[in-house]
Protein backbone atom coordinates (compact mmCIF):
# COMPACT_ATOMS: atom_id res chain seq x y z
CA UNK A 1 0.00 0.00 0.00
CA UNK A 2 1.44 3.36 -1.02
CA UNK A 3 1.28 6.03 1.70
CA UNK A 4 1.08 9.79 1.31
CA UNK A 5 3.88 11.83 2.94
CA UNK A 6 1.60 13.10 5.69
CA UNK A 7 0.51 9.54 6.51
CA UNK A 8 4.17 8.57 6.76
CA UNK A 9 4.76 11.42 9.22
CA UNK A 10 1.88 10.18 11.32
CA UNK A 11 3.12 6.61 11.41
CA UNK A 12 6.70 7.63 12.12
CA UNK A 13 5.74 9.94 14.96
CA UNK A 14 3.77 7.12 16.52
CA UNK A 15 6.69 4.73 16.07
CA UNK A 16 8.93 7.26 17.78
CA UNK A 17 6.70 7.17 20.84
CA UNK A 18 4.78 10.36 20.10
CA UNK A 19 1.29 10.89 21.43
CA UNK A 20 0.25 12.35 18.09
CA UNK A 21 -1.60 9.22 17.01
CA UNK A 22 -3.25 7.54 19.99
CA UNK A 23 -2.99 3.76 19.81
CA UNK A 24 -0.54 3.71 16.92
CA UNK A 25 2.47 3.26 19.20
CA UNK A 26 1.22 -0.21 20.09
CA UNK A 27 1.46 -1.21 16.42
CA UNK A 28 5.06 0.00 16.23
CA UNK A 29 5.82 -1.79 19.50
CA UNK A 30 4.41 -5.09 18.17
CA UNK A 31 6.42 -4.78 14.94
CA UNK A 32 9.67 -4.25 16.84
CA UNK A 33 8.87 -6.99 19.36
CA UNK A 34 8.17 -9.45 16.54
CA UNK A 35 11.70 -9.03 15.19
CA UNK A 36 13.94 -7.33 17.78
CA UNK A 37 17.07 -8.25 15.80
CA UNK A 38 15.92 -6.24 12.79
CA UNK A 39 17.28 -2.99 14.24
CA UNK A 40 21.00 -2.28 14.30
CA UNK A 41 22.69 -2.36 17.73
CA UNK A 42 24.04 1.15 17.24
CA UNK A 43 21.74 3.75 15.71
CA UNK A 44 22.01 7.43 14.93
CA UNK A 45 20.62 9.69 17.65
CA UNK A 46 19.34 12.51 15.47
CA UNK A 47 20.08 14.81 12.58
CA UNK A 48 23.47 16.46 13.07
CA UNK A 49 23.36 18.80 10.09
CA UNK A 50 21.66 19.68 6.85
CA UNK A 51 23.99 20.35 3.93
CA UNK A 52 23.04 21.38 0.41
CA UNK A 53 24.31 23.34 -2.55
CA UNK A 54 23.15 26.90 -3.17
CA UNK A 55 23.72 29.51 -5.87
CA UNK A 56 24.38 32.15 -3.17
CA UNK A 57 25.13 30.34 0.11
CA UNK A 58 25.64 33.49 2.22
CA UNK A 59 22.39 35.12 1.09
CA UNK A 60 20.44 31.89 1.50
CA UNK A 61 21.87 31.29 4.99
CA UNK A 62 20.85 34.83 5.95
CA UNK A 63 17.30 34.23 4.63
CA UNK A 64 16.92 31.06 6.74
CA UNK A 65 18.19 32.92 9.81
CA UNK A 66 16.02 36.01 9.26
CA UNK A 67 12.77 34.21 8.44
CA UNK A 68 12.93 30.81 10.13
CA UNK A 69 15.41 31.36 12.97
CA UNK A 70 17.88 28.77 11.66
CA UNK A 71 21.50 29.68 12.36
CA UNK A 72 24.28 28.42 10.10
CA UNK A 73 27.19 26.43 11.51
CA UNK A 74 29.07 28.64 13.99
CA UNK A 75 32.45 29.91 12.85
CA UNK A 76 33.58 30.86 16.38
CA UNK A 77 32.65 30.02 19.96
CA UNK A 78 30.70 33.29 20.19
CA UNK A 79 28.40 32.55 17.24
CA UNK A 80 24.88 31.33 18.07
CA UNK A 81 24.06 27.65 17.58
CA UNK A 82 20.75 26.40 16.21
CA UNK A 83 19.36 23.99 18.79
CA UNK A 84 16.27 21.99 17.97
CA UNK A 85 13.67 20.87 20.43
CA UNK A 86 12.99 17.19 20.88
CA UNK A 87 10.29 15.84 18.64
CA UNK A 88 9.57 13.34 15.91
CA UNK A 89 11.60 13.40 12.71
CA UNK A 90 10.58 11.78 9.44
CA UNK A 91 13.27 10.31 7.20
CA UNK A 92 11.60 9.42 3.92
CA UNK A 93 13.28 8.83 0.55
CA UNK A 94 10.78 9.51 -2.24
CA UNK A 95 10.55 8.18 -5.76
CA UNK A 96 12.56 10.30 -8.17
CA UNK A 97 9.28 10.88 -10.02
CA UNK A 98 7.37 12.32 -7.04
CA UNK A 99 5.34 15.48 -7.50
CA UNK A 100 5.35 16.14 -3.77
CA UNK A 101 8.25 18.62 -3.90
CA UNK A 102 6.68 20.59 -6.75
CA UNK A 103 9.49 21.51 -9.18
CA UNK A 104 10.93 18.25 -10.52
CA UNK A 105 14.45 19.73 -10.56
CA UNK A 106 14.46 20.04 -6.74
CA UNK A 107 16.04 17.03 -5.10
CA UNK A 108 15.26 17.70 -1.44
CA UNK A 109 12.75 19.33 0.90
CA UNK A 110 13.03 20.25 4.57
CA UNK A 111 10.08 19.83 6.93
CA UNK A 112 10.37 22.10 9.98
CA UNK A 113 8.24 21.58 13.10
CA UNK A 114 6.60 24.77 14.39
CA UNK A 115 4.66 25.61 17.54
CA UNK A 116 2.02 27.82 15.91
CA UNK A 117 1.52 27.44 12.16
CA UNK A 118 -0.82 30.43 11.84
CA UNK A 119 1.63 32.79 13.56
CA UNK A 120 4.59 31.49 11.55
CA UNK A 121 2.67 31.84 8.27
CA UNK A 122 1.59 35.39 9.19
CA UNK A 123 5.17 36.32 10.07
CA UNK A 124 6.47 35.00 6.75
CA UNK A 125 3.69 36.65 4.74
CA UNK A 126 4.39 39.97 6.49
CA UNK A 127 7.95 39.65 5.16
CA UNK A 128 6.60 39.18 1.63
CA UNK A 129 7.06 35.40 1.52
CA UNK A 130 4.26 33.39 -0.11
CA UNK A 131 2.96 30.63 2.16
CA UNK A 132 0.30 28.10 1.20
CA UNK A 133 -1.39 26.76 4.33
CA UNK A 134 -3.13 23.42 3.84
CA UNK A 135 -6.69 23.95 5.17
CA UNK A 136 -6.96 20.31 6.28
CA UNK A 137 -6.19 19.39 9.87
CA UNK A 138 -4.77 15.87 9.82
CA UNK A 139 -4.86 13.52 12.84
CA UNK A 140 -1.20 14.39 13.49
CA UNK A 141 -1.19 18.10 12.68
CA UNK A 142 -1.34 20.89 10.13
CA UNK A 143 0.98 21.79 7.25
CA UNK A 144 2.05 24.74 5.11
CA UNK A 145 4.36 25.03 2.11
CA UNK A 146 6.73 27.79 1.05
CA UNK A 147 9.95 28.11 -0.94
CA UNK A 148 13.28 29.68 -0.07
CA UNK A 149 14.75 32.34 -2.42
CA UNK A 150 16.36 29.62 -4.56
CA UNK A 151 13.07 27.78 -5.01
CA UNK A 152 13.76 24.91 -2.61
CA UNK A 153 10.52 23.60 -1.10
CA UNK A 154 10.01 23.95 2.65
CA UNK A 155 7.20 22.33 4.58
CA UNK A 156 6.09 23.62 7.97
CA UNK A 157 4.41 21.15 10.32
CA UNK A 158 2.49 21.97 13.47
CA UNK A 159 2.07 18.66 15.29
CA UNK A 160 -1.25 18.03 17.03
CA UNK A 161 0.38 18.37 20.42
CA UNK A 162 2.37 21.48 19.51
CA UNK A 163 3.02 22.22 23.18
CA UNK A 164 5.69 19.50 23.02
CA UNK A 165 7.63 21.37 20.31
CA UNK A 166 7.38 24.96 21.53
Amino acid sequence: MKMQRREVLGVLTAAAGSALLPGAFAVAERTTAANPNSLPKERVTGVGGIFFRAHDPKALAQWYQDHLGVFVTPQSKDDPVWNQQAGPTSFTPFSEKTNYFGDATKQWMINFRVGDLAKMAAQLEAAGIAVKVDPTTYPYGRFARLHDPEGNPIELWQPVNAATVK
